[in-house]
């Protein structure tokens, strides 16, 4: 596929923010403490949850490490022979960004010899302002399973005061909930119904056929969404399906309106004699909620995009997530295009040279190596990083520093400042965590870069 210009954004640790705690229902299951690593057994769900672990192999961050060997991914990632270790002080936290709101109903602890003896549970909307649903200060450690009530995107286990001389050490937290908000479960992905009658899409006589889908949830009719592609533009209502033919490099274009309005976004792809890759791309800028269904005549689909908890909230709500996500830098990429899009921080002037911002990454790129490309051609790709997608998304992902082999570590992104946080929320609110966020987001398999050989169908959906 040609390359494209792409552009991003930057984020700062957001501080821990104690409230008060908060009367919430809850009951607490102690199993004994000592239980042998291998021999864990699972726990018992209240009879009102869902069977779904979301936490799995969602992303986790932590307050600490006791070292490498024991990253907070540990605690999610269904192994129970692997765990996270805090430092020996108080206090300390372990986070888990479930992708989506969910409505918890049940939280399982299972740790290790260092456990919590006092401890809170807390949720949070915007990884800022959190929640108190649980807390106890007489945690005995072993497998807990606490039946609580909250709802929120993010939950930790908020420790205070250690049970042992070491620190906080889980080998896995599980978090299960009352319904399937996030849908997919837990990878973000939207229900067979969200992609209506497949069975009811015509063969093609060229490549593989495209659907244009309406998902703006009402607030636009089918005469109303429109597609550009080859010189031809039509509404869904005129013509829903597209004969795709072999082309060397296109882009598809969707506006909501009018044929031509300013709330538009684009797939780009290249189809080949018997094959498709396609995107969608978060790298200039976000334009409308977009999602990709490709199947094969193997019988085989991928899903890349916006996830389904994305699609379902209002437009402003994702504007107003996003402004809560990102930290003070950021936080006007969310007005100065509203309500039409949200710019990525490349081409935002504070971030280029003279702006506000001009310096934002000047400091960090330098200590990794580079040290003549501005900000934005760091957000960009661009100078020197043209030539170096692996520092360019070292960079941007905040990872640069790290040892080789832990870069292409997703749990290891942006957990420090400065970073791409642009970047960072299209991931946290994509199919299976995976976005077109800057130029070489593909570094370690991290973009909506998709490929088949043999395509049958693709479906665009298009939300508002």
């Amino acid at each position: 596929m040609s390359p494209v210009s792409r552009v991003r954004a930057l984020r700062i640790s957001r501080p821990t923010v104690l409230v008060p705690v908060i009367v919430a229902s809850f009951s607490l299951i102690a199993a004994p403490a000592a239980v042998a690593a291998d021999a864990r057994p699972a726990l018992p769900l209240a009879a009102s949850c869902g069977t779904t672990n979301l936490a799995l192999n969602r992303p986790a961050t932590a307050s600490s490490l006791e070292n490498a060997s024991f990253p907070a991914s540990n605690a999610t990632d269904g192994n129970s022979g692997t765990r996270w270790s805090s430092a020996f002080s108080d206090p300390q936290w372990l986070e888990v960004d479930l992708g989506s709101s969910q409505a918890i109903c049940q939280v399982t602890l299972q740790w290790e010899t260092a456990y919590a003896k006092a401890f809170q549970i807390q949720v949070s909307a915007d990884n800022s302002t959190w929640t108190t649903i649980f807390s106890t200060t007489a945690g005995t450690g072993g497998n807990q399973a606490l039946n609580v009530t909250g709802t929120g995107r993010y939950l930790r286990m908020f420790g205070t005061t250690r049970a042992t001389q070491w620190g906080y050490s889980l080998w896995e937290l599980g978090v299960f909930g009352t319904g399937s908000s996030g849908g997919g479960g837990g990878s973000g992905a939207p229900p067979a119904s969200f992609w209506g009658d497949t069975s009811a899409i015509p063969a093609a006589t060229h490549v593989l056929e495209v659907e244009v889908l309406n998902q703006t949830n009402g607030q636009y009719p089918d005469s109303q969404v429109f597609w550009t592609f080859n010189g031809q533009t039509e509404s869904i209502a005129q013509q829903r399906f597209v004969d795709m033919p072999a082309n060397s490099a296109g882009r598809m274009y969707f506006h909501l309106g009018s044929a031509n309005s300013q709330y538009f976004d684009f797939i780009e792809f290249t189809v080949g004699a018997s094959s498709i890759n396609v995107d969608t791309t978060r790298v200039d800028r976000f334009g409308l909620k977009l999602a990709l269904l490709l199947h094969g005549h193997d019988g085989s689909s991928q899903e890349v995009g916006e996830n389904y908890a994305t699609f379902t909230e209002s437009r402003s709500a994702t504007f107003q997530r996003f402004q809560n996500f990102v930290p003070a830098p950021f936080k006007e990429l969310a007005t100065i295009d509203a309500p039409f899009g949200i710019p990525s921080p490349g081409n935002d002037p504070s971030f280029q040279p003279g702006g506000a911002n001009a310096s934002y990454f000047s400091s960090y790129a330098a200590s990794v190596g580079d040290t003549s490309d501005s900000t934005a051609q760091v957000f960009g790709c661009a100078g020197t990083l043209a030539s170096n997608p692996s520092l360019c998304a070292g960079i941007n992902r905040h990872v640069a520093q790290l040892p080789a082999a832990q870069q292409s570590v997703p749990s290891n992104f942006y957990q420090s400042a400065p970073a791409n946080y642009y970047a960072e929320f299209w991931h946290q609110n994509a199919i299976n965590g995976l976005a077109y966020g800057f130029p070489y987001d593909d570094d370690a398999g991290q973009s909506s870069d998709i490929s088949v050989t043999n395509p049958q169908f693709m479906i665009v959906a298009v939300g508002f």
